[in-house]
């Protein structure tokens, strides 16, 4: 959470977020960690519960924990839990994923079928077939793009790096994250197309997923001005293209129920 006088630090709940998402017509959504604690995943879970457009909970587990099969008993009990995220990105360590322990959970995830969420940044990329070649039968899926450094229009090495990553079958990526990796005060849809063009075509409209990032997004724009320049952002598509991007592939990927 940023110190100080931040549009992050205040409590975000499902009420907050509904009328939200029934302005841009999303009849559904996951909603995925923010905290390292299991206290959050039970709460989140307890949401999920509670709200009817809540239609699954990516959580944080130890991945490191010996135990981890223990928690995962008891997330799995649960039918909202879909998924797994550790914040990445943050770890002082850029190989913290590849360390032997964190593998050790990956293979528990992978052994049960729970998808995983990477969350990197462009230096994290070459981790990643590192990881898959440890745990091929991991399910993944690249949150936002890897964040790219939009705002300096800078694509390598994240660019090389991405497509090795995606040329990994099952590979997936989500659509997401990117208006806070532009120049936050004065950004528009055209500085994330190119960078979104290069996702489709490493990707593919199977392998895409819409993320809202909210309500990080909100240090740069609304909900639905993420959602429209996402659209604007990917470009021209099929009736069944974007019914997957916007929801199909989702629901496949976490295994979602009506």
């Amino acid at each position: 959470m940023p110190p100080g006088d931040n549009v992050l630090r205040q409590n975000r709940l499902p009420e907050d977020l509904k009328p939200l998402i029934d302005g841009v017509g999303v009849q559904r959504t996951v909603i995925v960690q923010a905290h390292s604690s299991i206290e959050e995943a039970h709460w989140l879970l307890g949401l999920a519960a509670e709200n009817d457009f809540v239609a699954g909970v990516v959580a944080w587990v130890e991945l490191a924990d010996p135990d981890v099969g223990n928690t995962l008993d008891l997330l799995q009990m649960d039918p909202y839990f879909k998924g797994v995220r550790h914040i990445w990105h943050d770890e002082p360590d850029d190989a913290w994923i590849v360390r032997p322990a964190v593998l050790n959970g990956l293979k528990e995830l992978a052994r049960r079928d729970i998808p995983f969420d990477l969350l990197p940044r462009p230096k994290h990329l070459p981790y990643i077939p590192r990881v898959l070649d440890a745990v091929p039968d991991l399910r993944t899926v690249v949150d936002h793009i890897a964040k790219p450094f939009i705002a300096e229009g800078i694509f390598e090495p994240w660019l090389s790096d991405l497509k090795r990553v995606a040329e990994i079958p099952g590979v997936h990526c989500k659509v997401s994250g990117m208006v806070t990796e532009a120049d936050t005060d004065n950004w528009n849809p055209d500085a994330l197309t190119p960078y979104v063009a290069n996702v489709i075509e490493m990707f593919g409209y199977d392998r895409l997923m819409f993320g809202s990032d909210w309500p990080v997004c909100t240090l740069a724009g609304t909900y639905e001005q993420v959602f429209q320049a996402a659209k604007q952002a990917l470009g021209p598509m099929s009736d069944a293209n974007r019914d997957a991007v916007f929801g199909g592939n989702a629901e496949q990927f976490y295994g979602l129920s009506d």
